[in-house]
C-alpha cells in the first residue's frame, strides 16, 4: 500500500510541478493576487499550502522599494512590553500615495533580512511556488493590507508634513490597525510593505521591538484522562522555562512537572525542505505535564500550575469524567477545528467556523453539563507554522483547562512523506506528528502509535489512527481487533468507534479521495462484528448521517419515536451508524445534488455533536454554533 502511494504522490507531484509553476509566474504586480486556480486549490495534496496568497509569501523575491519617502513612520502604541494577550495597535503615518498593495507585517522573532536565508530555490517548493528567494527566513505570523482602515485609500486621516509661506505643499495619509497577540514568548517586530503579497518590498521597519513582559508564564493549560478510573487526570502546559513546575491541587496536593520540548532536528523533510523544518519553524518553549491522583470520579475540583520564579496560572475549576462503567455520560464531539484570528489579518491558514464553535462549547462547559471533549483529529492546523500552535492552544484553554479533552490524529498532524503515514502527502508541513503527540498526550502504547481506547460512563471508545497502517494483520488492526472485542458490554453497553478519515462521505474530495476504500475493505467488518453502534470521523467539512450501514448497503433504518426523532433501535443489532463531524472551523464542504441511499442526513453548517449516554440509549445532537439551534438529532437505543 504504502508503494502504491509512493509512486501516486510522484504522479501528483509532476503534475502539479507545472500547474503550480505556471500559475505562479502569472502574477500581476499590478493587481497583487495570485492565480485562481491556486487560490481556489482545495485537493487534499496542495490544500496545506497552497490557499491563499498569504499562504505563499515565503515564495516571493524580496526587493527594495523605490520610495524615497522621507515621512513614512511606522509605530505602535504599546509600549515595549506585552501581557499574554494583547491588542496591538499599528500606526503608519507620512504616505504619500496611499495603495491597495500596503501592508503590514507582524514578524517573530524579529528579523526581516534574507542575507542568511538559503539561495536555493528548490528548498521552498513545499509552500507552493517556485521563485528565486524567500520573503523572510522567519515567517510573518499575521499580516494586513493598511485598506483594513477604512480610511486609507481615500486619506481620510490627513497630515500636513511641508509648509511654504502658510500653506501646506506636502500632505501625508494614515491608517491605524490592530493586531491580536498571545505570549508565544519571542519578541515581535512589524514591518510595512508595498507591493501586496505577490510583489512585496520594504518600506518601513518599526523603530522598536516588542517583547513579553514573563516570557516564561505558564499558559495553555489542558487536561486529559489517562485511563478510565477518572481518579486521575493529566494537566498540559507550556512555558518558557525549562525547569520543572508545580501542579497543585485540592487541598493541597502537589506534582512536580516533567518537561519536554521538539527542536527542528525533529521535524520531517525531504529533498525539498517542509515549513516546519525551515521558515515555518517557531521554538515552542517547553511543554510541562503533571498528573494529579486521588480524584473522585464526576466531581468539581480546581488546581494551579506554575511557580515562584516563572509565575503561576489563575486557579481554574475542572469537572473529572465519570468512570468507565457508570450509568452516564455527556461528551462533545468534532473535527477539523483549527483557528481563526481575532483580528482582520491574513494568515498562513485560516479556519472560518472555529470562534463560532468554541464559544458555544465554552457556554456548554460553563452549564456543567459536559463530561468530556472528543477532538477527532485536524487540531490546530498550524502545518509547520509552528507558532500557530500558541494560537489554538490559546483558543480552546476555556473549554480544555476545564473538562477532559481527548483526540485522534488526523492528516495536518501526521502525514508527510517518507515518514511512515499511510498517505504519502505533505499534510502536516513536516511535523510528522511531533508537536501534537507533546502537546496532547493521550493514553497510548508508545510515541508514533497514536491509537488508544478508554471509557468513560457506559461507553467504551475505541480511538484509532487512520493515518497509520491499519491493514490487517498491522499492528493497529491487530490492537483494535483485541480492543473491541474484550469490551464488557455488561459494563459498557455503548461502543463508540473514533478516528478520522472517514468510511462515508458523500463527498468525494480531491486528488485524493475523503474515503479510502482500502480503508473501509479492512476495518469496516471490524465494526460489525463487534456490533460498534456508533462511529464518529472528521476529515470531510459538513456533518452526514448514514442509516445502519454495511457495505453501502442500510440494514436498518431508524424510526420515529413519540417526540417525531429518529431512532434506531440496537436490541436486535444490524450494523453501525456512521456520522461525519468535520464542521468544527474548517471552511465547509458543500453537498452534491444526488446521494446515495445510506446518507440520511446532509448539512453543511459549523457546529459540533453533544451526545448523552445512559445505559439504555445514546443521544446525538448535531448543534448549530451560530444559532445554538439542533440541526440533527437521533439516538440509538437497546433493552
Amino acid at each position: 500500500m504504502a508503494s502504491s502511494f509512493s509512486n501516486y504522490f510522484k504522479i501528483l507531484s509532476s503534475i502539479l510541478f507545472f500547474i503550480i509553476f505556471f500559475t505562479s509566474h502569472s502574477f500581476s504586480s499590478s493587481n497583487y493576487s495570485l492565480s485562481n486556480i491556486v487560490i481556489n486549490s482545495t485537493s487534499e495534496f496542495i490544500n496545506h499550502t497552497a490557499i491563499s496568497e498569504f499562504r505563499i509569501l515565503n515564495r516571493r523575491i524580496l526587493s527594495k522599494c523605490p520610495d524615497p519617502n522621507p515621512y513614512l513612520s511606522i509605530t505602535t502604541a504599546s509600549n515595549s512590553s506585552l501581557s499574554d494577550e494583547s491588542f496591538v495597535t499599528v500606526h503608519v503615518s507620512g504616505v504619500l500615495v496611499p495603495s491597495k498593495g500596503d501592508w503590514v507585517g507582524m514578524i517573530s522573532p524579529s528579523y526581516s533580512d534574507t542575507s542568511s536565508c538559503p539561495f536555493n530555490a528548490l528548498q521552498y517548493q513545499q509552500t507552493g511556488d517556485f521563485s528565486e528567494l524567500p520573503l523572510l527566513c522567519h515567517y510573518p505570523v499575521k499580516a494586513q493590507y493598511l485598506s483594513k482602515d477604512p480610511g486609507y485609500l481615500n486619506c481620510k486621516k490627513k497630515e500636513c508634513k511641508k509648509h511654504v509661506k502658510g500653506s501646506c505643499e506636502v500632505r501625508t495619509c494614515s491608517a491605524s490597525l490592530s493586531f491580536h497577540v498571545v505570549n508565544f514568548r519571542t519578541d515581535i517586530e512589524f514591518v510595512l510593505f508595498a507591493g501586496g503579497f505577490a510583489t512585496p518590498c520594504i518600506l518601513k521597519r518599526s523603530n522598536n521591538n516588542l517583547t513579553f513582559t514573563n516570557p516564561k508564564q505558564p499558559l495553555y493549560g489542558h487536561l486529559s484522562s489517562i485511563d478510565s478510573t477518572a481518579t486521575s487526570m493529566r494537566v498540559t502546559w507550556v512555558s518558557g522555562d525549562k525547569a520543572p513546575q508545580q501542579l497543585q491541587y485540592g487541598d493541597g496536593k502537589s506534582q512536580t512537572s516533567q518537561v519536554s520540548t521538539f527542536t527542528q532536528k525533529d521535524m520531517c523533510s525531504s529533498i525539498l525542505k517542509s515549513p516546519a523544518k525551515d521558515f515555518g519553524w517557531h521554538d515552542p518553549g517547553f511543554i510541562h505535564t503533571a498528573i494529579m491522583t486521588g480524584l473522585n470520579p464526576s466531581t468539581t475540583n480546581s488546581y494551579t500550575y506554575g511557580s515562584d520564579s516563572s509565575g503561576w496560572s489563575e486557579k481554574i475549576t475542572f469537572k473529572t469524567p465519570p468512570a468507565g462503567g457508570t450509568d452516564e455520560v455527556r461528551f462533545l464531539a468534532y473535527g477539523d477545528m483549527g483557528k481563526t484570528p481575532r483580528d482582520p489579518s491574513a494568515e498562513h491558514y485560516i479556519q472560518p467556523g472555529s470562534l463560532s464553535v468554541v464559544k458555544a462549547m465554552v457556554d456548554e462547559v460553563s452549564s456543567g453539563n459536559v463530561d468530556s471533549v472528543f477532538h477527532i483529529g485536524d487540531i490546530s492546523y498550524a502545518t509547520g507554522f509552528l507558532v500557530e500552535w500558541d494560537y489554538f492552544l490559546h483558543l480552546i484553554t476555556p473549554i480544555a483547562s476545564r473538562v477532559s479533552y481527548m483526540t485522534a490524529i488526523g492528516n495536518h498532524e501526521r502525514d508527510y512523506i517518507g515518514t511512515g503515514s499511510v498517505y504519502a502527502t505533505p499534510d502536516s508541513g513536516g511535523e510528522c506528528g511531533v508537536p501534537y503527540e507533546t502537546y496532547f498526550q493521550m493514553p497510548t502504547q508508545a510515541k508514533d502509535k497514536p491509537w488508544y481506547s478508554i471509557e468513560q460512563g457506559s461507553v467504551h471508545f475505541t480511538v484509532i489512527s487512520t493515518e497509520h497502517d491499519w491493514s490487517q494483520n498491522s499492528e493497529q488492526y491487530e490492537w483494535m481487533k483485541n480492543d473491541m472485542a474484550s469490551v464488557d458490554r455488561t459494563r459498557t453497553p455503548w461502543l463508540i468507534f473514533t478516528g478520522h478519515r472517514p468510511m462515508y462521505s458523500s463527498v468525494t474530495g480531491g486528488i485524493l479521495q475523503n474515503v479510502d476504500d482500502d480503508f473501509v475493505k479492512a476495518v469496516e467488518p471490524l465494526l460489525l462484528a463487534n456490533k460498534v453502534d456508533l462511529a464518529l470521523f472528521g476529515h470531510v467539512h459538513n456533518y452526514e448521517r448514514t442509516c445502519a450501514v454495511y457495505q453501502k448497503e442500510c440494514k436498518a433504518l431508524p424510526t420515529k419515536d413519540a417526540s417525531g426523532i429518529d431512532t434506531y433501535d440496537n436490541t436486535n443489532y444490524s450494523a453501525p451508524v456512521h456520522a461525519v463531524i468535520g464542521m468544527a472551523g474548517f471552511s465547509l464542504d458543500q453537498f452534491p445534488s444526488q446521494a446515495d441511499k445510506w446518507s440520511l442526513v446532509r448539512k453543511a453548517e459549523f457546529g459540533y455533536v453533544r451526545v448523552h449516554a445512559t445505559r439504555n440509549s445514546l443521544t446525538i445532537e448535531y448543534v448549530n454554533a451560530n444559532t445554538r439551534k439542533l440541526e440533527d438529532n437521533f439516538q440509538i437505543t437497546k433493552n
